[in-house]
Parts: C-alpha cells; structure tokens; sequence
C-alpha cells in the first residue's frame, strides 16, 4: 500500500493535505495511490453546495459547519476557486470566509483552483472527496465556483446537491430554464429575509409540479446564514436525501452511473497525456502548430489515427 495510504488511514492530517497536493499536480504515483485509497474509503455523506456568484454558498457553510460540530460530526471542505485565464492565479476567497474554524482540529478545508476546468469543480476534486473520505471524516462538503444553468459536474461527484438562490437576483427568471435546477436534490433560498421570498418559493413550487420528478421529490428550505437560521432545517433535509438514496434503488443507480462515467474520465486523461506527450516529442509535429492555416481537424485525426496504430 502507498505510504500516504496508510497515513491517511491513521488520520495523519500531514499525508491527506500532501496526497490532495500530489493528486492536483497529477504525480505520477497518483494512479497508484487513488487505486490504494479507494480500497479504504469509509463512505462519508458527499454534499455539493452550488449556486450563481453571490449566493451566498460559503457563508451559508461556514454556518453550516458550525451546526455540525455541535452535533461532534467531523467534517472535510473542498472549496473550489476560479483560475485567471491571464495569470493562471486564484484568489481562494473561502478561506476568508471559514477562518474561524482553521483550529478546529475536526474541520478540513482545501481551497482548490479549477486550473481552467469547466462544470464549477477543479479536475482533481473527485479524488480529493475519496481521499477525505479515507482519512473518516463523516461529511464531505464540496463548494462550486459560482456557476451557470450548464456547469453540472457536481452532479457527478456527490450524493446530495444543494442549490443556493437568493430573492430578487433574477434566479427566478432562470427557474423553468433547463440544467442547473435538474441537479437540485435541495433547494436553498439563502437571504431570506429580503423581499420576494414567496414568490421565489412559488416558483420553484410551480417548476416542480411541472418537471415532476420522479422518486425523491426536491426539499425548499429557507435560511439566513448571515444570522444562522435554518441550518437545522437544512442539515435534516440532507439527511433525509441520504436515507432515501440508500433505502431505495435510486442510490444504487446514482453510484453506479457515477462509476461509468469517472472510468471514462480516467481512461479520456490517460490517452490525452500519452497522446500529448507524443505530440509534444516530434519538433516536425509542433512546428506544424505554429502554422495559422494548418488545418485543426486533419491534424486532429492524422495524429490521432497515428497514435491509435501504434498502440
């Protein structure tokens, strides 16, 4: 077994920060080591928190985060930040927002920079949820960037979504527009003490009777988190999800749709750097790059065919 393995499965808080660290610059142990830390995984509750910019999402876990140590639950962070196309920077704003609970010794928080990933998580985030899940925590939460009706990959990643939306910031214009709203296993009307709370309620109401879902029907719960009210109610409708997807089939077809298609995203990476790689080993090859008129497509399939009969 991987030496971080073990580490991590003696609670070594050193080795989960340095494996996650390992994970993000795609070490060439880490296939080893995620293959090493899957047999070890403890199946903690994976809770996605998402929304648009402004919603509110790390304030509402910061406050969340409080609710569930008093109940002496320990609980992982993965916040993801937004990368400059320009500086390839980040600036992670959510350890601002948590610092108060940094000393906690069962609290984690990582900050993670998309690095130009799209669907509002960083590419390495699904092994950093197993990777926390090895190491026992009971909840891992995973914060989105502030995302659209398209960036869905949280879906793909955790048992139960949340999604924030906050009264009169035109969430309600976005309600019957498919994508992000189909992923919702909750919604969360954060701010809402601020005017046009019914009537968003209303219309999540109405989007419902119209999609009617099938099987778990999505909760509304409304908080404040700038004054802490309705975590209790929140963390009771998170908790009812989990029961649901592990009393039913629909957990079971969840997880398994989720294995389909992390498998292809492994197998999608793996050819992408060997293809990379060849490419990147022939001057004549890069040279043709540097042409404005070579034609992308052909030289798509040529390398790729050429790749594909070495193989």
């Amino acid at each position: 077994m991987h030496s971080l393995a073990e580490r991590i499965q003696q609670q070594d808080m050193r080795a989960l920060a340095r494996a996650i660290t390992l994970i993000e610059n795609d070490h060439e142990d880490k296939l080893k080591l995620m293959s090493d830390i899957f047999s070890v995984q403890k199946k903690a509750h994976h809770i996605g928190i998402t929304g648009s910019p402004g919603a509110g999402k790390s304030s509402l876990i910061n406050r969340l985060l409080t609710h569930l140590r008093a109940q002496d639950l320990t609980v992982a962070v993965i916040a993801v930040d937004p990368t400059s196309p320009f500086s390839g920077g980040s600036l992670l704003g959510d350890r601002t927002r948590m610092n108060q609970h940094f000393l906690d010794p069962g609290i984690f928080i990582r900050s993670m920079a998309t690095r130009g990933s799209l669907g509002g998580l960083a590419r390495a985030t699904k092994d950093a949820i197993r990777v926390c899940d090895a190491y026992g925590f009971d909840v891992v939460l995973v914060e989105t960037v502030g995302v659209g009706q398209s960036e869905l990959d949280i879906m793909k990643v955790v048992d139960t979504t949340g999604l924030v939306l906050t009264p009169n910031s035109g969430d309600v214009l976005q309600i019957f527009k498919a994508g992000i709203m189909e992923i919702a296993d909750l919604f969360v009307i954060n701010k809402a003490d601020l005017p046009g709370v019914v009537k968003l309620k209303a219309t999540l109401e109405e989007y419902m009777m119209i999609a009617q879902p099938k099987g778990w029907h999505p909760l509304i719960v409304k908080t404040i988190s700038t004054e802490n009210k309705g975590m209790e109610e929140l963390w009771q409708g998170m908790c009812d999800h989990y029961a649901y997807l592990y009393e039913t089939d629909q957990g079971e077809k969840q997880r398994q749709l989720q294995l389909q298609l992390e498998v292809y995203e492994l197998i999608r990476e793996e050819i992408w750097r060997d293809v990379r790689s060849k490419i990147e080993q022939e001057a004549g090859k890069l040279k043709e790059l540097e042409d404005p008129a070579a034609d992308p497509y052909e030289l798509a399939r040529s390398w790729y065919q050429e790749w594909k009969g070495e193989r």
